[in-house]
């Protein structure tokens, strides 16, 4: 007899569907992609895609721990974390709205952000996502089998929330990154900044009005 799959087939197939939706649906993380894009260009709009998964894998990484029942527990202590999360990319698109009205004779700041900062970024801003939490204490449980064992289980849901994740973050920050071609003409660069600013400040209304 061939041994038990880590996860049931039928169940497995409904959760692809799910997260399906989930991915594509604009959100925090999607409208940072686009921003970040728009604003850095597309290598630095991956790399946020990048952080951003790196903080699934730590959202995943916490729920194999049960710490999924802890914020359950404790909701302030994510709710603080939440609300840091939304005033960071305020933050960030209060910036962006700067940049966009200063004189001609200031300096370009903003330009593409270089290093780490997207990196960083897009990890901030999944860490404290409260559509992650929603996931991870409302959405996944109902497909994970108690008769199995979780590790594994949550190994292929995994797989299949970071691929789909990235592909759809990443479509999202590509496209954000084609409008970045015309930031040669100031008109379009001020209309730029203002979008930029504009998504970001409703990525974090969105992070906001979700606790």
């Amino acid at each position: 007899m061939s041994p038990a799959l880590p996860v049931d087939p039928h169940l497995y197939a409904t959760f692809l569907g799910v997260m399906a939706v989930m991915a594509v649906t604009p959100g925090p993380a999607n409208l940072f992609a686009v921003a970040t894009g728009m604003q850095r260009g597309r290598g630095q709009a991956l790399l946020g895609v990048v952080g951003m998964n790196a903080a699934t894998l730590v959202w995943f990484g916490a729920a194999s721990l049960g710490l999924g029942a802890l914020v359950v527990a404790f909701p302030q202590a994510f709710r603080v974390i939440a609300v840091l999360g939304a005033l960071y990319v305020a933050w960030l698109g209060i910036k962006a709205l700067r940049g966009a009205f200063r004189t001609e004779a200031d300096p370009d700041r903003s330009v593409p952000i270089q290093g780490r900062g997207a990196l960083v970024d897009g990890f901030l801003v999944q860490i404290a996502n409260p559509k992650a939490v929603l996931f991870f204490t409302a959405v996944l449980p109902p497909f994970l089998a108690i008769d199995r064992p979780i590790v594994p289980q949550l190994a292929l849901f995994a797989a299949a929330t970071i691929g789909m994740d990235v592909l759809s973050m990443s479509a999202y920050g590509v496209g954000g990154a084609t409008l970045a071609r015309r930031m040669t003409q100031p008109g379009f660069r001020r209309i730029f900044g203002l979008a930029v600013g504009v998504l970001l400040l409703t990525a974090a209304v969105l992070i906001a009005v979700r606790l």
